[in-house]
C-alpha cells in the first residue's frame, strides 16, 4: 500500500465511513465487471461485491461489526427503496393484471424453489432446526421473512444479518 492510501485505510477503518466506503465501491466495481461482460447474468453485480466485501474483511481482519456500523446507512435506505419500487410496477398495473396467472406460477414456483432449497441445504449440511425454519423464508423481502422466520420458530435476526456475523 502507498502511505498516502495507508493513511486512507486508517482513517476509514477507524470511522463508520468503513462500510458505507466499500460498499459503494464494491458495488461499483462489481458494476463495472457487469457492463464489461455485457450484462451477462453470471457477472450479477451485487453478487460481485459481496464476494469482494467478503474477501476485504477476511484479508484485513475487520470484524462484521466494524463494517456494519457503516453499511447499516445502505440497509435503513433498502426499506424505502423497496417501498418506492411501488411507483414503477402502480404503472404498469394493466400490464400486471393482464399477465396475473403466469406471474402467479412463477411467483409461488419461485418462492417455494427458494424455500425449499435454503431448508434441504441446511438440512443435508446439518442445519439446526432453527436455522432452517430461519432460512426458508429468505427470499421475501427482509420484513416479511423476519416476521415469517419469527413465527416458524427461527431467528428473526438472521434475516437481516450476514452471514459473517453468526458464523464468527
Amino acid at each position: 500500500m502507498t502511505p498516502r492510501l495507508g493513511e486512507i485505510w486508517v482513517y476509514l477503518s477507524a470511522s463508520p465511513l468503513l462500510g458505507l466506503t466499500l460498499t459503494m465501491v464494491a458495488y461499483q466495481c462489481g458494476y463495472w465487471i457487469y457492463r464489461r461482460a455485457g450484462f451477462h447474468p453470471f457477472a450479477n453485480p451485487v453478487l460481485l461485491a459481496v464476494a469482494m466485501l467478503a474477501s476485504i474483511l477476511l484479508l484485513t481482519g475487520t470484524d462484521y461489526q466494524t463494517y456494519f456500523d457503516g453499511a447499516q446507512f445502505v440497509h435503513f435506505l433498502l426499506g424505502p427503496a423497496t417501498v418506492a419500487l411501488a411507483i414503477p410496477l402502480y404503472a404498469q398495473l394493466p400490464r400486471l393484471k393482464a399477465m396475473a396467472w403466469p406471474l402467479g406460477v412463477a411467483l409461488v414456483a419461485g418462492s417455494l424453489t427458494a424455500m425449499v432449497s435454503a431448508w434441504g441445504l441446511a438440512s443435508l449440511l446439518g442445519g439446526s432446526h432453527e436455522l432452517m425454519m430461519s432460512l426458508a423464508p429468505k427470499s421475501a423481502t427482509t420484513p416479511i421473512a423476519m416476521a415469517v422466520a419469527e413465527r416458524l420458530g427461527g431467528l428473526p435476526w438472521l434475516e437481516h444479518s450476514s452471514f459473517w456475523s453468526w458464523l464468527h
